[in-house]
């Protein structure tokens, strides 16, 4: 969540209107939606990491092994081969949905209704867009392994992000769920 400037104002829990989706205001459970999306999206990583993942703790397996035969030399393969299981699995937990009239990317929640534009953002333009173009004030979500973004412009007084930027591998599709324009980054 954003921390305000120094002498701006504080946002209380369930007043930020850029990550707290209006189901959570009238009472419901933060961060539950309850509708079918519309769109979603979850950025696993690519299958070839795992074999990469796998190989590497079993590498490291077999060095302990070889250093510290005997009976206890399973001992490393159990306990480093889950490790990278873990790891990727934790580096695939983002998820991008269109639901009950929100965009919800993680536990971020952004109302359809303030979005002005949308703009897919295509690998060749990804580097300018998250370098030296990027607002220091957007909310980005990026996945290293996903090649393509989605750029949602926001018009909300209330809101001091200007844009939200998203790693996606479906950007126009994700646009046309949010109901924008479909426009693209040269």
């Amino acid at each position: 969540m954003r921390v305000p400037a120094a002498g701006a104002k504080r946002w209380e829990d369930g007043d930020y209107p850029g990550l707290v989706s209006r189901s959570s205001r009238s009472g419901a459970t933060p961060g539950r939606t309850t509708g079918t999306p519309a769109f979603s999206e979850q950025m696993w990583v690519p299958w070839w990491w795992w074999p990469i993942g796998l190989g590497i703790a079993a590498l490291l397996a077999a060095e302990l092994h070889m250093g510290a035969p005997g009976l206890y030399a399973w001992l490393p393969y159990v306990l480093l081969l889950p490790f990278p299981i873990w790891a990727l699995i934790w580096l695939s937990r983002s998820k991008v949905e269109v639901v009950d009239g929100e965009l919800v990317v993680g536990r971020a929640h952004l109302p359809v209704d303030v979005i002005s534009r949308g703009v897919v953002v295509p690998a060749s333009a990804k580097s300018a867009a998250m370098g030296r173009q990027l607002d220091p004030a957007a909310f980005v979500q990026h996945r290293p392994w996903v090649k393509t973004m989605a750029m949602v412009v926001l018009d909300d007084p209330d809101d001091p992000t200007p844009y939200w930027l998203i790693s996606t591998r479906h950007p126009a599709e994700l646009l046309a769920a949010l109901g924008c324009e479909v426009t693209s980054v040269k």
